[in-house]
């Protein structure tokens, strides 16, 4: 049997004369974590609700853990869970309650126990017979995501799910979509404006624009095929102790490289730095001048913490191809 259990081809949907999304074409397979990134209005909502049969496309075709999308729609819908940006639950019922109103919707064989099951998998057994409404957004999240797998699904779709956590239970909840996936062999497509959740779990990744696929392949081979051009930029990032960061830009001032010196947010310590347009454009000229800036720091005893190369991330990547968009 192919591991395959997700797989469209030019699949598109369109209202009136605008396409919403066009011509996506991507694979997904068994135990992966799938990564859907894209700007506001890229096309990634309307993409999964195709895929999880909500809406029909306009163009294309798409098969999901088995069944075609149009004609086997309630095959489709039983085999998928889908968590929700905003998922609802009934505040005022209990965790228990909660699950096992939806295993009665499912039509769950041992509603009972899979209830319980998915409880103790995501510790909120113990939190079990009290209202979802006394529940922190942690807890919610946890309890949306058991809901979604309640029956089984072969597929699960999971849209921002660590949207208002902290970070520990950003991490918490990542680590529980990579057992998801790896010991239970579901198939997960996570969409996510953080970008370093996708970068840090994902197996495979795809980026809309505009309605269209704009790179997909692993991570690593997203940010191979335009890390060039992102680099002739010349643009890095260097983050030194804070105590460090007065010393660091008086030194980095007189490199005759860099350009522009700004701070990073509420980055502590990182600074980006903007260097003199490459000779040419040639990318070697790029690194040289990289080669530069750290031995300036060097000499003047000032620790680097970390040092990148805009281009290096898949953040930096996402803005090259999407700043169509933005603008």
């Amino acid at each position: 049997m192919s591991d395959v259990i997700l797989r469209t081809t030019n699949l598109g949907k369109q209202y009136k004369k605008r396409w919403a999304a066009r011509d996506i074409n991507l694979e997904v397979h068994r135990g992966d974590v799938f990564g859907f990134l894209g700007p506001n209005g890229a096309g990634k909502t309307t993409t999964v609700r195709m895929l999880t049969s909500l809406i029909s496309p306009t163009q294309g075709t798409a098969q999901v853990n088995g069944y075609k999308i149009g004609q086997e729609d309630i095959d489709i819908r039983r085999s998928v869970g889908l968590l929700t940006e905003t998922p609802g639950m009934y505040d005022n019922l209990s965790a228990w309650r909660n699950l096992e109103i939806y295993a009665t919707l499912y039509e769950v064989e041992d509603s009972k126990g899979q209830v319980e099951k998915y409880l103790r998998f995501l510790d909120l057994w113990d939190r079990r017979d009290d209202p979802a409404g006394s529940f922190s957004k942690g807890m919610k999240q946890k309890l949306a995501i058991a809901r979604a797998l309640l029956h089984e699904p072969r597929t699960v779709f999971l849209d921002e799910p660590t949207l208002g956590l902290d970070p520990r239970g950003q991490k918490e909840l990542l680590e529980l979509i990579q057992q998801i996936a790896r010991e239970r062999g579901t198939g997960v497509v996570l969409c996510s404006h953080m970008l370093s959740e996708i970068e840090s779990i994902c197996d495979d990744v795809v980026i809309l624009n505009l309605g269209q696929i704009v790179a997909k392949g692993t991570v690593a081979e997203v940010i191979g095929r335009v890390q060039h051009n992102v680099v002739l930029r010349g643009a890095l990032r260097v983050q030194v102790p804070t105590s460090y960061v007065a010393k660091a830009k008086q030194e980095l001032k007189a490199v005759s490289n860099v350009k522009k010196i700004m701070p990073i947010g509420e980055m502590e310590g990182w600074l980006r730095l903007e260097l003199v347009e490459p000779v040419n454009g040639h990318v070697a000229n790029a690194y040289q001048a990289n080669n530069t800036i750290l031995s300036a720091l060097i000499r003047a005893k000032i620790p680097i913490l970390s040092f990148e190369v805009e281009g290096g991330k898949l953040h930096d990547v996402f803005l090259h191809l999407t700043e169509e968009a933005i603008k």
